[in-house]
This record gives structure tokens, C-alpha cells and sequence, in this order.
């Protein structure tokens, strides 16, 4: 099974919390992190792209670096693990986030891919200006599934003359040609989503849910198994999901108890109104997920893995047998301790992984 770390390219992770570690996002933390993925033998880093915070006492994602100029500064520093920057395709054209990706692939030297969103959260770009309506809901996929046909095509042979309904090259160039295929992540739940990332995407992030539910993400995986069947294509899934351990069960759960104490509900409130602008009816799509899972109050958006090395260590391999799954991309309370500790304590014990030689 593949492993890969969700970097913090914004304030305080992924705990919604103003009882869970406080920090800042840097370059010096994140190149922390990533050399440690690397020198386990992580095989890729993601970082997300975010441009309006959830605010609340904890200013929950108020700080935020920016995906594709990080990836940057970290392939330039890295050697090995494969590093992927997140597109909001609302943001720039399509040549442009092409050429960026060329970029970064030179430097370095073909370990780079690129997450595409849609956008769901309208104060991140009703504050630019460049919100094109509730409408957008309706067709993101439509406009994704173009964005990135110019860019494969820009990629594959240096020129786009591309028509659509929202994007019409003319003969567009870009040059040089990256060194490989760029690979594309896109984090699909809704069935039209689905059904994109089968057609488009190389991977897509099926998220989790709950406490200790190693399998809770079945029913979104099997969903990405049946749209391959249909595109005959092969868009295999990575799970999201964060890592709380220590060395028993009772210390690891209770810092999960004390997080789970400072939840930041006024944040919560915040994205899930935003969340709510969403018509869509899908059980997975962004506005009716959360009452899916059952998981409205608790202070993350992912599954939470939680207890000693050991019992960590086990629900991954559990994880890995889920047909479809290919790798997880993981998130920690406390990143820089959390990648030791996983690195040096839960790895060595997972059976899905036992074929690396560990460097600690």
C-alpha cells in the first residue's frame, strides 16, 4: 500500500480545534515533514490549496501558504518522493497551470503531479470576484473535465486548439513538454464526481469517516470500482485519513478526547454554511456528507485512526485489503512528532508495507 502525507500548508493541520497543537504553516515545517516522508520511504506528499479560512477562535485555516510555489521550493530539496500541488481550476487558466506543472516537473525531475478541485466554498473566490454563481455546482465536472483536456493535450503534444463551453484555444502552445505523464489527483465523492475521476483523473481521494473505521470508506470506493468498469480506465483510490498513536490505546484516545473538547463549533458553523450553498441531493456530495457520516461535530473532515502503535498499525493493513484501495494520504495531530513516531514505531509493523527496508 502506498503512503502519503497531507502537508499543512494552512494553520493548525487538520484539527478544527483551539485545544489541538497551534501553528503556523511555513516552508521550514513543511520541508521538516516531507524529508521525514522521504527518509521512510513515503512514496508522496500532497499539499491543498485554501484561500478563505473557517475563522472562529481558532482562525481555522485563516493562514495559508500557496500549493504550487511550496511544491516548488520542496522538489527542489527532495529527491525521491513524488510531490503533488492542488489546482483551483477558478483560479488560473488551464495553459497556465500546464506551464507551472512543466515547471515544477523539471525541477523535479518528473516527481511532480496536480490535484484538481472544482471549488465548493463561494467566500473563496466571491472575495477575488471571480465566483461564476450557483451555477457552478451543476457543471463543475463538465468544466474540470475540460481544464484538463487542454492540459493533457498541452503535455502530450505542446499545442491546444481546444473548444468547449468554457475554455476555446487557439493555437495554444506551451514548451517544453514535461519529462513524463503528470499524473492527475482529483477528491471526488458525489456520483458525478465519481464518474469524473474515472474518465480524468489517475487517482482520487475517497475520504473516511469516524473513529477507528478502517472500512468506512468501502461504499465510496466501490462506487470509483464500478465508474472504472465503465471508462475501462484504471483511477485507483487513496484514502484521507488521520493518525493520532501513542503507546497505549488510553493515551492515544485521550488526546482525541482533548481535541474533541476545544472543537471550534463557530468554524464548523461557518463551513457548513458555506457547504450548504450546494443544491446537490448525493448523500457523498459536500452538503449532505457530513449528515451521511454522522460526524457534524467532530473536529476534522476525515476518518480519525486513534490508539497505540500496534492497534494503528493493524487498521492500515485492514485498510489496505478494501479492493480498490491503492494507498492512504495521512494527517496528524502534530505532524513533526506524529511522521517520527509513524515512522520509526507503526510502519515497521504493518504487514502492507513490510517489503521496505526501514531506515530507522
Amino acid at each position: 500500500m502506498q503512503l502519503g502525507v497531507f502537508i499543512p500548508i494552512g494553520n493548525n493541520g487538520w484539527l478544527i480545534s483551539t485545544t489541538s497543537p497551534q501553528y503556523m504553516p511555513s516552508f521550514d515545517l513543511n520541508r521538516t515533514i516531507v524529508e521525514k516522508a522521504e527518509r521512510f520511504g513515503f512514496d508522496f506528499a500532497l499539499s491543498m490549496i485554501k484561500l478563505h479560512g473557517f475563522g472562529g477562535p481558532s482562525e481555522f485555516w485563516d493562514h495559508n501558504l500557496e500549493s504550487f510555489t511550496l511544491m516548488a521550493g520542496l522538489a527542489a530539496v527532495t529527491k525521491r518522493i513524488q510531490l503533488f500541488a492542488t489546482c483551483a481550476v477558478l483560479t488560473m487558466p488551464p495553459p497556465i497551470a500546464a506551464r507551472m506543472a512543466v515547471t515544477i516537473d523539471s525541477i523535479a525531475k518528473g516527481r511532480f503531479g496536480v490535484n484538481i478541485i472544482s471549488g465548493w466554498q463561494r467566500a473563496e473566490y466571491a472575495q477575488m470576484g471571480i465566483w461564476p454563481g450557483k451555477e457552478h455546482y451543476t457543471r463543475r465536472y463538465e468544466y474540470c473535465a475540460e481544464y484538463v483536456t487542454v492540459m493533457k493535450e498541452l503535455w502530450s503534444t505542446g499545442h491546444s486548439d481546444f473548444k468547449g463551453d468554457f475554455f476555446q484555444m487557439d493555437d495554444c502552445r506551451c514548451s517544453p513538454l514535461p519529462s513524463r505523464d503528470i499524473p492527475i489527483i482529483c477528491a471526488a465523492q458525489s456520483d458525478a464526481g465519481t464518474k469524473y475521476a474515472a474518465e480524468y483523473a489517475d487517482y482520487n481521494f475517497c475520504g473516511s469517516f469516524g473513529v477507528n473505521k478502517p472500512r468506512s470508506m468501502e461504499a465510496s470506493v466501490a462506487r470509483l470500482v464500478a465508474a472504472n468498469k465503465l471508462t475501462g480506465r484504471n483511477c485507483t483510490a487513496l484514502i484521507l485519513v488521520m493518525i493520532i498513536a501513542d503507546e497505549t490505546d488510553e493515551a492515544a484516545m485521550a488526546k482525541w478526547e482533548h481535541y474533541k473538547a476545544g472543537t471550534d463549533l463557530e468554524a464548523l458553523a461557518w463551513r457548513d454554511a458555506q457547504s450548504g450553498d450546494d443544491p446537490s441531493t448525493d448523500p457523498m456530495a459536500q452538503p449532505n456528507k457530513r449528515r451521511t457520516m454522522g460526524d457534524e461535530k467532530l473536529p476534522t473532515n476525515q476518518g480519525v485512526l486513534c490508539g497505540s502503535y500496534a492497534n494503528v498499525a493493524a487498521m492500515l493493513d485492514e485498510m489496505s485489503t478494501v479492493p480498490g484501495v491503492q494507498g492512504v494520504m495521512m494527517t496528524f495531530d502534530d505532524f513533526v512528532i506524529g511522521m517520527e513516531q509513524f515512522g520509526t514505531r507503526i510502519q515497521p509493523l504493518m504487514r502492507c508495507r513490510a517489503n521496505l527496508t526501514q531506515a530507522a
